[in-house]
């Protein structure tokens, strides 16, 4: 099992996963704003996301977990 982080505080703007989709290395999962700017947070790792910890409109701190990979 792996987990998406955030690379850095923010907003969450989108969330391009559900738990069950399968994801490849470098997709998008989550779209996130900071700073002015939307950065993507992509997969670190091939896998099936087990769960998002996280939906549209959240506030989040730097390396929480967004997206459970399995």
């Amino acid at each position: 099992m792996s987990n998406v982080t955030a690379p850095m505080g923010g907003k969450i703007i989108d969330v391009k996963v559900k738990a069950g989709d399968a994801v490849n290395e470098g997709d998008e999962v989550i779209i996130l704003e900071a700073m002015k700017m939307e950065l993507p947070v992509v997969a670190s790792e091939s896998g099936t996301v087990k769960e998002v910890t996280c939906k549209s409109g959240d506030a989040v701190e730097t390396d929480a977990v967004l997206v459970v990979l399995e």
